[in-house]
């Protein structure tokens, strides 16, 4: 790869094309703090909730972050540091975009990164990983309004059902979502049994020291990600 595309990726004319999207997103996530701050009134929840659930939500992010950001190191390298704040700024899911860039560069006949990965095979993987997201937002778009009338239907108005139904739900896509880790003896896996053994041990030990419930899930990926780190 030579340096003309890193020159040309981190170049201030890429920077300003990104900006607005990364900014946008800030906004976003600043009005639905402001709506759920109209909607707590709403329902009975006090300030002293709201400020509990935003510490337990930051905590928690911290784990998810810390592999995205691992991830958007070493895309900043190939695709220079604009484009991958971007996408990570409004996808979020690393593994995906990485994943979508060297398809684009199989697309023209390079190595991601690699010799031969020029200009044009870099702007081929930056409208994979673009092209990529327009379906899920097509979908958000279109039918997320719709969701929340379908899952009343498929509970059949029995609150126990839909409850055992949403649960059932999240499990088979986390479950979906992990098994890739299950079947490979590495990294993955060893980081997956240690997150899920520490769950379920600080879920135990949170039933006395209830202060620590909110912070369970966030503690055991860092546990389960420090161990496979070490060991691997």
């Amino acid at each position: 790869m030579s340096g003309e595309v890193l020159t040309v990726a981190n170049s201030f004319g890429i920077w300003i094309t990104a900006a607005p999207i990364v900014l946008l997103t800030i906004i976003q996530a600043f009005l639905y703090y402001k709506q759920i701050k109209k909607t707590a009134k709403l329902v009975d929840l006090t300030d002293d909730h709201l400020k509990r659930a935003f510490k337990a939500g930051a905590i928690t992010a911290i784990g998810p972050s810390v592999a995205i950001f691992i991830i958007m190191v070493g895309l900043m390298s190939v695709i220079g540091a604009p484009m991958a704040w971007m996408r990570l700024a409004v996808i979020g899911a690393a593994p995906t975009e990485l994943t979508a860039a060297t398809v684009g560069a199989d697309a023209v006949g390079v190595k991601f990164g690699g010799e031969g990965y020029d200009l044009y095979a870099m702007s081929v993987s930056w409208w994979t990983m673009c092209i990529n997201g327009c379906g899920w937002l097509l979908l958000v778009g279109l039918f997320a309004h719709k969701l929340e009338g379908f899952r009343e239907k498929m509970g059949a108005g029995d609150p126990v059902w839909l409850a055992i139904l949403t649960s059932a739900a999240m499990i088979g896509v986390f479950g979906y979502l992990n098994g890739r880790n299950i079947i490979t003896l590495n990294g993955p896996l060893t980081a997956a049994l240690v997150g899920g053994v520490s769950m379920v041990i600080l879920l135990n030990v949170a039933k006395k020291a209830t202060w620590l419930k909110e912070y369970t899930l966030g503690i055991a990926m860092l546990i389960g990600m420090t161990v496979a780190a070490i060991l691997f």
